[in-house]
């Protein structure tokens, strides 16, 4: 006697334009699995643009920030020789580490003077939020580890785990150095931005303690080859006054 599925499958299946499990036309079944999967990748796709949308909207600097971080890394990545497949976590990851910034209050991070104990521990927190929102998309449980370690420090006195050199993931290493970088040449209402040599000797004067050696010695030719596009986009230049 052959299987038969409950009504209730057979409804539920039906609803969501699948058809007859029992009609004898695998070939439609597996095209309609097909058409569900690129309709959830689209989404999926969407939301990610969303939320970088988003990021624009809290602070126009941040948007136009991780679209650059995430070109940068895959770039990085594929000279570190990350397999390919892992390139759509890499990219997520960068784009959208930052988005647990939405958690922050303005007056913070757009805050002139120093900040307090209090909002230094608030601020610290964003890797925290960016975990917990990217961890909700199904298939980017990587992009939201990634996202939740990209302040820790190869020494071990980072944030939020205090984790170590190659217990921090490749990828958070990665966009480390490269969000330290876009952050240190780029303007910010409470502060000008560093010229492109000095962001690059701060780089190096901080590998082994808050950066990976081989990261930061990848990315430098990258960042010379592009320095006076972005210093462009910014609106300065390359040897912009300290």
């Amino acid at each position: 006697m052959p299987l038969m599925t409950s009504q209730g499958v057979q409804a539920r299946m039906m609803i969501a334009g699948i058809g007859d499990p029992l009609s004898g036309q695998p070939g439609s079944l597996v095209l309609r699995i097909k058409e569900l999967e690129e309709q959830h990748f689209a989404f999926r796709n969407s939301l990610i643009c969303a939320f970088n949308q988003l990021l624009d909207l809290k602070d126009i600097s941040t948007g136009v920030h991780s679209t650059r971080l995430a070109e940068w890394a895959i770039r990085v990545a594929r000279k570190l020789n990350i397999p390919e497949e892992h390139m759509y976590q890499v990219e997520v990851a960068a784009l959208l580490h930052d988005v647990g910034k939405i958690g922050v209050p303005d007056a913070i991070l757009k805050k002139q003077g120093p900040l307090t104990a209090e909002e230094r521990v608030l601020i610290n927190r964003h890797p925290e939020y960016s975990w917990s929102i990217l961890r909700l998309f199904p298939g980017l449980e990587d992009a939201s580890l990634y996202a939740l370690h990209h302040h820790e420090n190869v020494d071990g006195t980072g944030y939020p785990a205090g984790l170590q050199a190659s217990d921090i993931p490749v990828v958070s290493r990665i966009v480390s150095v490269i969000d330290a970088y876009d952050a240190m040449v780029s303007n910010r209402c409470y502060r000008k931005g560093l010229p492109h040599a000095e962001a690059i000797r701060r780089l190096v004067e901080s590998t082994g303690t808050q950066f990976d050696a081989e990261v930061v010695h990848t990315f430098i030719p990258i960042a010379e080859q592009e320095a006076a596009e972005v210093f462009a986009a910014a609106g300065t230049s390359t040897s912009a006054a300290l």
